[in-house]
């Protein structure tokens, strides 16, 4: 398992112990504690600001249910539309596709959020890689509701590369 510090990577081993079923990490205890990763588009790590560490505490609805069902025709339009405008004139290089998957995906999730759908949380995702004649196969698993939860996904291609944009809606209850 490889663990993500500052900007080396370092690998680490996690063994069993022999005493108890708790697992060790180098050394030290660790025990089976519920754990959050979050991976960012950040090209280096930052201290999270005041602002960012604020929660909004929000009232019960008892809502059960989304009242307004995610438009997925209406997503896949602006995925389309966002692809094909940035990327159909463009050529295959990793130094600026690693930027533009950065822009693209902001630009998709400012977009799909002008839409104004109440209590979706978007996950916005977008792969560019270079058209050359391979086959790469690219897949994903959510855990979610299949009667309020959905996901928009559009492939663009030109000459010299591809790119799969995903939207994922989560209801958020």
């Amino acid at each position: 398992m490889a663990a993500r510090h500052g900007s080396k990577q370092q690998g680490q081993r996690l063994e069993p112990s022999a005493k108890s079923s708790h697992w060790e990490l180098q050394g030290q205890r660790r025990e089976n504690k519920v754990s959050h990763s979050t991976v960012s588009h950040a090209d280096e790590p930052s201290r999270p600001d005041e602002a960012s560490c604020l929660t909004v505490h929000m009232e019960n609805t008892y809502q059960l249910g989304p009242t307004k069902r995610f438009p997925v025709a209406t997503v896949n339009r602006i995925l389309k539309d966002v692809l094909t405008a940035h990327l159909q004139e463009a050529k295959y290089d990793p130094e600026s596709c690693r930027q533009m998957t950065k822009t693209i995906s902001e630009v998709i999730k400012a977009r799909v959020k002008e839409l104004m759908i109440p209590r979706y949380k978007l996950i916005v995702t977008v792969y560019i890689g270079q058209q050359d004649g391979r086959s790469i196969l690219i897949g994903s698993r959510c855990l979610w509701n299949p009667k309020s939860d959905t996901f928009s996904s559009y492939t663009f291609r030109n000459s010299t590369l591809f790119a799969l944009a995903n939207v994922y809606a989560v209801y958020f209850e």
